[in-house]
């Protein structure tokens, strides 16, 4: 069994963080707020924050990422 290196699990996170955030845009939270408070399945507030957080969670992984492209190509070094 193999270890992933950094370089998949920043790509494999930010997979997740991006399939996450995709569900959390679906969940509508403006039309469930619409609805009577009895019929929510989730609270919209909620949802909304949910969605900023993963929002700030993909911006750091994307951030994440470019730093290690950065640093594995040094002025100097071989491609």
């Amino acid at each position: 069994m193999s270890t992933p290196t950094g370089d998949e699990f920043e790509i494999g996170f930010e997979a997740e963080v991006e399939a996450e955030l995709e569900l959390a845009e679906a969940s509508d939270p403006v039309l469930a707020a619409a609805q009577p408070v009895s019929g929510w399945l989730f609270d919209p507030a909620e949802a909304e924050a949910e969605e900023i957080r993963l929002r700030n969670l993909l911006g750091a992984a994307e951030e994440l990422e470019s730093g290690s492209r950065s640093r594995g190509h040094r002025p100097g070094e071989g491609a």
